[in-house]
């Protein structure tokens, strides 16, 4: 927190926060026209504490209460919202964040340790729950942030 800028905040939120807002607004006479559905990205960390990562978890947080109400809002359109929130996933952010390659390592043994599966997730399970959510079939579920970490949530 120390070395939080306020660019740093502000970049956060506006990829977590007004991006998808602005999104979806774009999206909207579409998705009422096609009865369709939004599925958010959140985190594992939208729901609960980051210590040295406050900002990302409260712009995850603030993208699952929008979730929320959006889905009370847009039901009557049958506009279904919801969000996924992974745990942590095998990417290249670590690495584009500049860490290096020990490091990494480190830390990514670090959480699959406090995972009671024992392992990160992998991108495809991810791409799996976004289509299941989006699936016009899934037609009576809305409003729901939808964790999948391996059972990170539970420890």
């Amino acid at each position: 927190m120390a070395h939080t800028t306020d660019r740093a905040i502000t970049d956060l939120f506006g990829l977590d926060v007004v991006a998808p807002s602005l999104l979806a607004r774009e999206a909207l006479p579409h998705l009422r026209r096609s009865r369709g559905s939004i599925v958010n990205i959140s985190s594992t960390y939208g729901h609960r504490p980051l210590p040295g990562g406050a900002h990302y978890a409260a712009s995850k947080a603030a993208l699952e209460q929008l979730t929320r109400s959006w889905a009370v809002e847009l039901a009557a359109d049958g506009i279904r919202v919801n969000a996924l929130a992974p745990g942590p996933t095998e990417s290249q952010a670590l690495a584009a964040a500049g860490l290096p390659q020990e490091t990494i390592e480190q830390i990514k043994h670090e959480e699959a340790s406090r995972i009671p599966l024992a392992r990160r997730g992998d991108p495809d399970e991810v791409a799996a729950w976004i289509l299941r959510l989006a699936d016009p079939a899934t037609t009576w579920l809305t409003g729901r942030i939808l964790t999948i970490d391996g059972g990170l949530e539970l420890t």
